[in-house]
Parts: C-alpha cells; sequence; structure tokens
C-alpha cells in the first residue's frame, strides 16, 4: 500500500488501520509505504528507511521513536519538525475575494490575506477548498465574486489573468499540472513567463541554475529532465516557475504531500522565506498539523463553506476538526 492516507481524513485512516490490522490478524503480509511517520509506528512491525535510492535501516520497530526515522530518513538531526517562523511586519492587505460560488459548493465564500501573511485552508477532502483555489486562479469559472489585488477590483477569467495580475497557483497534482515532465528543468522554469517569439537557451539556463540555487535544488543539472526527480525537487522546479513569474500571490495546494520528511522542511522554510519577504500565501493542505505549522491563522471549509477562522494563539486540532465537520453534522451531532 502506496500513500493509502494521501487523501483520507483522521476518521477514515482510523477505520483503515483498523481494516489492516485485521488482516494482519488473518496471516496477510502488507508492505505499507507511507512519509507520515506516526502510521508507521502505529501500524508496522518491522520497518525499512530508503534513503537516495538505498536502504539505510532494516529493523523491528521495538524501540524505534519519530526522530530516529527522521534521522535515518534526512541523515542527519532535525531540532524540530518546522521550520521557526520569520519575524514579519504586518502588511498591506494583497488579495480580498468577496461573495465567490463555486459550482456545486453552497458558498458565499469571502476572506482576504495580507502580504507577508500565511493563511491556511483546513477542511475535509471534497469541502470545496481546492475548487475555490482554481476559481481564483482562473482555471475554473466562479459563478459570482469579485476579487481584488492592492485594493483594486480585478476581472479573472483565465489563468493567464492570474499569472498577469501576480497570482500563482501550485497544484496539489504538481506531475498532471503543475510541470511538463518530459522538458528539462530550464524549460519548466521559464513556461509560466515567456515573452516574445525568441528564447535564448543561454539564458533559460542561466536563469534556472540562479533559482535552483535559490531553492537548493538537487539535481545533475537544468538540462535534467524533470520526471527523473524526486519529489521534493520537483515541487521546488514549480515554486521557481512561479518565482520567475513574479508572483505577489502564492496559491499552494497540498504543498508537502508525497515528500519525504527532509524535503518537507525545506519546503516549508522557503514557503516561510517567501512569506518574509512580502509574498500573500494561501495555503491549502489535508496535513493538519503542517497547517498548524506553519500559518499564521487558519480558514476552516465545510461543505462548500467557511466554518470559522483560527488564530495561531487558538490552534487547536479538536477544535477545527470539529469546525470542519460542522456542516456535514446535525444539530447537536458529534463528530
Amino acid at each position: 500500500m502506496d500513500e493509502p492516507t494521501a487523501t483520507l481524513t483522521s476518521r477514515e485512516s482510523g477505520r483503515l488501520f483498523g481494516i489492516l490490522r485485521g488482516l494482519r490478524e488473518r496471516g496477510v503480509a502488507i508492505v505499507y509505504i507511507s512519509h507520515h511517520l506516526q502510521e508507521v509506528l502505529e501500524l508496522a512491525d518491522r520497518v525499512t528507511v530508503l534513503r537516495n535510492g538505498r536502504s539505510v535501516v532494516s529493523r523491528p520497530m521495538a524501540g524505534v521513536t519519530a526522530p530516529d526515522l527522521v534521522r535515518a530518513m534526512v541523515g542527519r538531526d532535525l531540532a524540530q519538525e518546522y521550520p521557526p517562523l520569520p519575524e514579519r511586519a504586518e502588511g498591506k492587505e494583497a488579495l480580498r475575494v468577496t461573495g465567490l460560488r463555486v459550482s456545486g459548493f453552497e458558498g458565499p465564500l469571502s476572506f482576504s490575506v495580507r502580504a507577508g501573511e500565511v493563511v491556511g485552508f483546513a477542511g475535509l477532502v471534497g469541502a470545496g477548498r481546492t475548487e475555490a483555489m482554481r476559481a481564483i486562479f482562473g482555471a475554473d469559472t466562479a459563478l459570482a465574486g469579485t476579487i481584488e489585488l492592492h485594493g483594486r477590483k480585478v476581472r479573472i477569467r483565465h489563468p493567464k489573468d492570474a499569472v498577469r495580475h501576480g497570482i500563482s497557483l501550485l497544484t496539489e497534482d504538481r506531475k498532471s499540472q503543475g510541470l511538463v515532465l518530459d522538458l528539462p528543468i530550464s524549460a519548466n522554469v521559464t513556461l509560466a513567463k515567456l515573452r516574445g517569439a525568441l528564447l535564448s537557451f543561454k539564458r533559460e539556463r542561466a536563469l534556472a541554475q540562479q533559482l535552483g540555487s535559490r531553492l537548493h535544488l538537487r539535481s545533475a543539472g537544468v538540462t535534467q529532465h524533470v520526471r527523473t526527480l524526486s519529489g521534493g525537487n520537483q515541487q521546488k522546479v514549480v515554486l521557481a516557475k512561479w518565482l520567475n513569474a513574479g508572483s505577489d500571490v502564492l496559491i499552494v495546494d497540498e504543498p508537502t504531500r508525497g515528500i519525504d520528511v527532509g524535503a518537507k522542511y525545506e519546503i516549508h522554510e522557503l514557503l516561510l522565506g517567501l512569506a518574509a519577504e512580502g509574498k500573500a500565501l494561501l495555503v491549502v493542505s489535508s496535513d493538519l498539523p503542517e497547517l498548524m505549522g506553519i500559518c499564521d491563522r487558519i480558514l476552516v471549509f465545510s461543505r462548500g463553506k467557511i466554518a470559522g477562522e483560527v488564530a495561531r494563539a487558538g490552534f487547536d486540532a479538536e477544535h477545527i476538526l470539529t469546525l470542519a465537520y460542522s456542516g456535514y453534522l446535525k444539530n447537536g451531532e458529534k463528530p
């Protein structure tokens, strides 16, 4: 089973774990692949850690801790799971969405994000988070609503309008929607900002090398095809593409899905670094600890509506999950 809980809620994951334990008791052998260390600690009898294509640890789970696994996966100690939040002055409002309605969801949705702020969007799978972000970017059609950038109303009917106005979208499926896998790194980096009829391959490669160095991209060179990169390095190529496009507002959907713990830390560092530079970040994630680790506040979606907003000082997993389930429950019913 390869990342079986990637799109499951915590309740659904719990049900899956019960099924797996039942299969184990019946004598079924299970190979379970996951980047979620807690799942490995909870389920596995033995663990094998792969790093750079090699087996670095293979042992029974007795006595194994999460820091042991992190050390084996990364090759070094990580002092903490998430980078420290950088010092940032409160910026001016960068994006305001008012009365947004998306097909298939009740809505309407209204919220704003300031420059230098990281705002998270939590909720169950199918709650409408991705659909709302795609509508803001012009990838899906909004049925109603207005979008303001830096206090000025803009009309976004197509992704090219969003890019022109400085909005970018790191899609939840980077392989099919964020990258051209059979093109080299250099070509992917410049895709969102091609100007004119002529392209200098020399300048393109130099730009890709510059951005790759900034993002600590690990590759055999900028002519390497993106398909051959690890998930974390593929995500860095997508980030490089939008940095090259000069975006002020970055919408990031599932930024670390399918990425190992070491690359995860680096992606979080990069996102927080962009916020420190004054970028406005909207982060959608099914990984609640991730949102609580890097966001300034979290908006909780439930059945196509924003069920509540939680400031960093009040982050509490149980409260956020209660909000996420609220639109699906009858009055008085508990999640």
